[in-house]
C-alpha cells in the first residue's frame, strides 16, 4: 500500500511539472507544445488512476479488517475502564502496603 502511494505521489508531481512545461511551451510558441498537451493528458489519466487506485486498495483493506482511523466513542469507553481498573489496582495495592507497614510497627514493639 505505501509503494503505491508513494508511486501516486511521484505520478501526480511528474504530471503536473509536465503541465507548466506544456503551459510555458504553449506560450513561447514551441513546437514542443502539441506533443506536451498531449503527453499531459495522458499523464493526468494515469495520475487519477494511480491515486484511485490507492484510495480503492485502502478503502477495500478497511472494510475487510474493520479498522477505523477514529476511535470510536465505544474504544474510547473501554480505554477509560481499563484505566480506572488500573488506578483502583494500584490504590488497592497502596493501600494494602501501608496497612503491612502499620501492623509490623505493631509487632516488633510488642
Amino acid at each position: 500500500m505505501r509503494t503505491a502511494a508513494v508511486r501516486a505521489v511521484i505520478i501526480m508531481s511528474l504530471t503536473m511539472i509536465q503541465a507548466v512545461v506544456a503551459f510555458l511551451c504553449t506560450l513561447a510558441g514551441s513546437w514542443l507544445a502539441f506533443p506536451m498537451v498531449l503527453s499531459g493528458v495522458a499523464g493526468t489519466v494515469v495520475a487519477t488512476w494511480s491515486v484511485l487506485d490507492v484510495w480503492v486498495t485502502r478503502q477495500v483493506w478497511n472494510q475487510r479488517h474493520g479498522v477505523v482511523s477514529v476511535p470510536s466513542s465505544t474504544a474510547r469507553r473501554m480505554r477509560r475502564e481499563r484505566r480506572a481498573a488500573r488506578r483502583a489496582a494500584r490504590s488497592t495495592a497502596r493501600g494494602e502496603s501501608r496497612i503491612r507497614r502499620r501492623g509490623e510497627g505493631r509487632l516488633s514493639r510488642a
